[in-house]
């Protein structure tokens, strides 16, 4: 399902880059931001989604376990899990100009679409309902460490907390046979 999410967000930052720009000289891809040897690992004049951190978000958790009733069978699911993805958008350009350029189409984007559902989005995973993004401000110090968790040398970035992926494993954790009598005896004394 992240997979799906990061796909996705790519493939309508990408037609909104190229709505806006008129040119495919501007290339928007899902990649990590620095190899293991320090360098980045996207080239020049591209725009780069990297997942940074996965949170859990507990406040929606379910803490019960799902029951239903399919083909005659009564079927446990685990509670789907909830989580928030923390993505980072960078800019790597010749032209230090453009990649703030990059960053500003970035921010129009998320601005503009700050909500995808599967209801209007048809090419959004059928499985997700809704995301919300949300614009993450950091200070000096904290952006300043998450570079150098990265490992990598600062670019023109934004990070942005995507709101809320729901994962479900369909596996059922536990099947029993329906309930199909109540019987109750009443006595008197």
């Amino acid at each position: 399902m992240i997979d799906a999410v990061l796909t996705f967000l790519r493939d309508e930052l990408s037609a909104f880059v190229l709505a806006r720009t008129n040119s495919t000289a501007v290339e928007v891809k899902l990649t990590k931001l620095v190899n293991e040897a320090g360098k980045y690992a996207f080239g020049e004049e591209t725009i780069a989604l990297s997942l940074i951190n996965i949170e859990e978000d507990r406040v929606f958790k379910a803490q019960v376990p799902e029951y239903s009733y399919i083909n005659g069978q009564h079927v446990k699911l685990e509670p789907e899990l909830k989580f928030n993805l923390h993505l980072m958008v960078a800019a790597n350009f010749n032209v230090y100009v453009q990649a703030w350029k990059a960053i500003s189409l970035v921010l129009a984007f998320f601005q503009s679409h700050s909500a995808f559902s599967a209801s209007e989005y048809p090419a959004l995973d059928s499985g997700i309902d809704k995301l919300t993004v949300e614009l993450e401000s950091l200070n000096y110090e904290q952006l300043n460490q998450v570079w150098a968790y990265i490992g990598g040398k600062h670019l023109p970035s934004v990070i942005y907390k995507i709101r809320v992926v729901v994962i479900q494993d369909t596996a059922a954790t536990g099947i029993q046979l329906p309930i199909t009598k109540i019987q109750t005896n009443i006595k008197s004394q």
